[in-house]
């Protein structure tokens, strides 16, 4: 683990640009890449069960990504707010925060708990589900919805940890938590050893299991010494002057990952009418192709810093110059995990799922998908670069818009004409339009950055 000392040898505004973003993009790519891996690893055993089993966990997807926008966008802005007060000096209201996100986490679990137990039935209908794969839809839910309160707890504390300048600690934990999972999976699945066989039930129970006993890991290393918080009971009580700054900085995440939750819903209610082989083939090319998006959110991340840091020293021509090399970089990435997903989706695909009426409706599914990916990196640069600059609404309008305003229309309108094909050309068609949006809205801003450059006084 590195020293205060040694992470402020890294210079954000003097050290060479790409070296820096590497360093800097490093530990969210290993983070992010873990935690997609989780839901890879499900779907790897899930799929020796049925097509049915694997639609299943395809239409819970956009609830889980419910669960996580209430996790990212409160632990964004709890994030925010405890590093703000750790800067001003003002460790009480740092303790707080933390003490909120305790109080947070078992709040929301318990309303999660609540109406996944009790409406289970309509919410998944809501999402999509057909009478064919809603009971093992409600397996699966009815058991992960009691592991919320201890996911909403480590993925709030990440951002807790990464606000007093520890990001280790949550990285530790991600890992953890998918090697827990990646191991009960088959045990709990297929009742190996001393296990019963429980099928979808065991996918779930696993996933609750790890996400308690990491979340205890995150709650240890929070009341430990080397945490710079100090929690009291009465941190954890209700207080709205926490609260209300919390959910102004995060209220843009939560937006965010709602509006990738209800694309997922219109994909899951659309293709419905195509059968539970399409929705599963939606699950494999969702859960393949986001290894490739964490590994450029974290690129995304490690942008948004380096952003932020120049333009308050306003050193415009260097935020210019790290705009261009990690979009160069980002394409290299995209380009080389595109190459290989055309060139092996039937070997990838094979590792899931054995059955031919799957595959032969998976693989075509996506390779489209993912036939634009290369536009998709520079996507995730540029809209970074707007939340360095402090421009979080506009950063927000460009996800939330080419989501809701593009992919939504286009799932619809295109399999009207082209059938089940249409469904899956809706997300390269809508990349390729909003990146000739986001391209322009970014052009714009980095004129503009180079005008205040030209006008600075030179040095003497």
């Amino acid at each position: 683990m590195k020293t205060d000392k040694e992470k402020r040898m890294l210079d954000l505004g003097k050290d060479s640009v790409g070296q820096l973003l590497i360093k800097m993009s490093l530990p969210s790519m290993a983070a992010m890449l873990i935690m997609s891996l989780y839901s890879v690893v499900d779907a790897f055993w899930i799929g020796k069960i049925s097509p049915e089993a694997i639609a299943a966990l395809t239409i819970c997807f956009p609830i889980e990504i419910l669960f996580g926008a209430i996790g990212v966008g409160t632990g964004v802005g709890a994030g925010s707010f405890a590093a703000r007060m750790f800067g001003a000096g003002n460790a009480l209201k740092a303790n707080r925060t933390a003490g909120q996100v305790i109080f947070l986490s078992v709040f929301f679990g318990i309303m999660v708990i609540i109406a996944g137990t009790l409406c289970s039935t309509p919410i998944l209908r809501f999402f999509g589900a057909t009478e064919h794969i809603l009971p093992l839809s409600e397996q699966y839910l009815k058991i992960i919805v009691f592991g919320t309160p201890f996911l909403f707890f480590m993925m709030m504390s990440d951002y807790l940890f990464r606000a007093e300048g520890n990001p280790n600690v949550p990285m530790f934990v991600i890992i953890t938590s998918a090697l827990v999972n990646a191991v009960l999976d088959p045990f709990l699945i297929f009742g190996w050893g001393p296990f019963p066989e429980m099928g979808v039930r065991g996918a779930g129970l696993a996933t609750a299991v790890s996400q308690c006993s990491t979340s205890f890991l995150s709650l240890y290393f929070l009341f430990s010494r080397r945490s710079g918080y100090r929690v009291r009971l009465r941190h954890m009580l209700p207080a709205s002057s926490i609260i209300a700054p919390i959910y102004q900085v995060g209220f843009p995440s939560f937006v965010t990952n709602i509006a990738f939750s209800a694309v997922l819903i219109f994909y899951n209610i659309t293709l419905a009418g195509f059968g539970h082989i399409a929705v599963a083939a939606l699950g494999l090319a969702f859960r393949i192709n986001g290894v490739l998006m964490m590994i450029l959110f974290g690129i995304g991340h490690g942008v948004m810093p380096m952003i932020g840091f120049n333009y308050g020293a306003s050193n415009y021509d260097r935020i210019r110059e790290i705009t261009r090399v990690a979009a160069k970089i980002s394409v290299f990435i995209a380009g080389v995990s595109f190459l290989g997903i055309e060139f092996f989706a039937h070997p990838i695909l094979s590792l899931f799922t054995g059955d031919p009426e799957l595959l032969a409706v998976a693989v075509p599914a996506l390779r489209i998908h993912i036939c634009t990916q290369i536009l998709v990196g520079p996507i995730i640069v540029w809209i970074n670069l707007f939340m360095g600059l402090g421009k979080g609404l506009t950063g927000m309008a460009l996800l939330v818009g080419r989501q809701v305003l593009l992919v939504v229309p286009l799932i619809h309108l295109l399999p009207l004409w082209f059938g089940l094909i249409g469904v899956w050309m809706a997300q390269p068609i809508a990349n390729v339009i909003s990146f000739a949006i986001i391209w322009y809205w970014t052009a714009r801003e980095l004129r503009v950055l180079k005008g205040e450059s030209e006008r600075q006084p030179a040095l003497p």
